[in-house]
């Protein structure tokens, strides 16, 4: 897997024709769900999207357990 880091969607799309196949290409950083389609459209195999875990609002829960 080649990581492609904050390159321009020209960029990612130069790195697909380039490897045309021979690698998996896996585009991060500023990828967000509003351009993510963008990103698809490169021909990079493999997204990340780090507003999956940097910008998620914390679920607060316990576990309490009963011993019989």
């Amino acid at each position: 897997v080649i990581m492609l880091d904050n390159m321009s969607y020209e960029d990612m799309k130069k790195a697909a024709e380039l490897t045309n196949g021979r690698a998996k290409l896996e585009a991060s950083g500023n990828v967000t769900l509003d351009n993510i389609r963008q990103v698809a459209e490169t021909g990079v195999d493999i997204i990340s999207l780090g507003a999956l875990t940097h910008s998620v609002k914390a679920f607060d829960i316990s576990m309490k357990w009963k011993k019989k």
